[in-house]
């Protein structure tokens, strides 16, 4: 029993602070765009408009 009076502070402080980093992460928007990121990976919006320089002919030959 003399154990609760320690751990009961602790949890309601450690509660407090997940809080406090829920509601920062919903205050700097970290969960504005949550469907973006999932379909960001579906697209390529950077074409490669330059052929690679190296052939795999080259890549094999070493000196």
């Amino acid at each position: 029993m003399d154990s609760l009076i320690y751990l009961i502070p602790v949890a309601v402080c450690l509660g407090a602070v997940g809080l406090a980093a829920f509601l920062w992460a919903m205050s700097s928007g970290q969960f504005d765009d949550l469907d973006g990121a999932a379909s960001r990976i579906l697209f390529d919006d950077d074409p490669q408009s330059n052929p690679p320089k190296h052939s795999p002919q080259d890549l094999r030959r070493v000196p």
